[in-house]
């Protein structure tokens, strides 16, 4: 009897202590509203996966913390949302890396040409400690980096040839992103690499200002290169990713448990939005090539080759990062499937 009584007693004070948990959990999550800014439009990957986020954190906050969505840039480009966050003014943000550089020279350590060969080594080291060490770089800059989700691998069109080799690069006017590495890399290749803002890419293609550019499947399909294009040569010369990123003054107002709670719901987002953004490019190829654009595969060796000439665009990437950072990549890599 007396044992029976001790063991109900621990088992009401285990269940007290649950409850008197759950209650401390649940005080420990105020009514709050997060807004979260992106570029591209609520039907795009990243709008899909923006969707899935604040849903996500409704649900695991019963409803306390309400997140609303941005799209299409209404609060500003990549870089007007980072200085928003950095001075509170906005919570979070999804944008490319490679604006980030200008505030942590870290992050350009993702814009080194041929770095993954598939989207498995990417999120190994994405997802790893070295993923981790680069977004943690962002929090002196006042921003607090929660997962990375995937742009994707990008290629090249263009009007004149088909890149089949690197000489077919030469005297091809191909517009790139304003950044010095990818200009750098593609005047390696013999391209006369011309920075244009993507606002501007379209007609500039129809114009014939430029013969190429260069992006993901699902932009080329979304943006309709395909009616100003001909050529698409699968190059996978850079991966893209995007980070969510949020405001750390913001953050660090944050109980640890409204903490975890965006930080899951970020994971599941991350996980969703990758998977659906390489279903998309599956379709957006097929899709692309439904339209008439001609496709061609750079063979292994020839991308070797593109490496191997890339390689003073890479060196500026070391010079930046530091030679440090840049081999604990190289090395997490290595342990990386392919």
């Amino acid at each position: 009897m007396k044992r029976l009584f001790i063991t109900a007693l621990a088992v009401t004070t285990l269940g007290s202590s649950i409850a008197a948990f759950s209650v401390q959990a649940a005080d420990d999550v105020r009514s709050r509203m997060i807004r979260f800014g992106y570029g591209l439009n609520e039907d795009s990957n990243q709008g899909r996966a923006a969707k899935l986020l604040a849903e996500e954190i409704a649900k695991a906050s019963d409803g306390k913390l309400k997140m609303r969505t941005f799209a299409s840039a209404s609060l500003g480009s990549d870089d007007q949302m980072q200085n928003a966050l950095m001075g509170g003014a906005q919570e979070m943000m999804v944008g490319s890396t490679a604006t980030l550089v200008g505030i942590a020279e870290e992050m350009a350590v993702w814009d080194t040409p041929f770095l993954f060969e598939s989207e498995k080594q990417a999120d190994h080291v994405l997802d790893g400690p070295i993923g981790q060490k680069v977004m943690d770089a962002l929090q002196e800059k006042g921003l607090v980096g929660l997962v990375y989700w995937e742009n994707g691998f990008r290629n090249l069109t263009n009007n004149v040839r088909p890149v089949e080799k690197m000489e077919d690069f030469n005297g091809i006017k191909l517009r790139v992103m304003p950044n010095p590495v990818f200009i750098d890399t593609f005047k390696q290749m013999g391209a006369n690499a011309v920075p244009l803002p993507f606002s501007e890419l379209f007609t500039a293609l129809e114009t014939k200002a430029v013969d190429g550019q260069e992006n993901p499947y699902n932009t080329i399909l979304s943006s309709k290169f395909y009616e100003v294009q001909k050529y698409l040569s699968v190059t996978n010369h850079v991966y893209s990713p995007w980070i969510v990123t949020a405001s750390k003054r913001w953050w660090d107002g944050l109980s640890a448990t409204e903490q975890g709670i965006i930080m899951d719901a970020a994971k599941k987002s991350r996980d969703s939005e990758r998977e659906d953004t390489r279903a998309e490019a599956r379709e957006a190829l097929a899709q692309i090539e439904k339209h008439g654009m001609a496709i061609n595969k750079v063979s292994p060796e020839e991308v070797q080759r593109m490496r191997e000439q890339a390689k003073p665009a890479i060196q500026t990437v070391i010079d930046t990062v530091g030679e440090p950072l840049f081999n604990e990549v190289q090395a997490e890599i290595a342990k990386a499937p392919k």
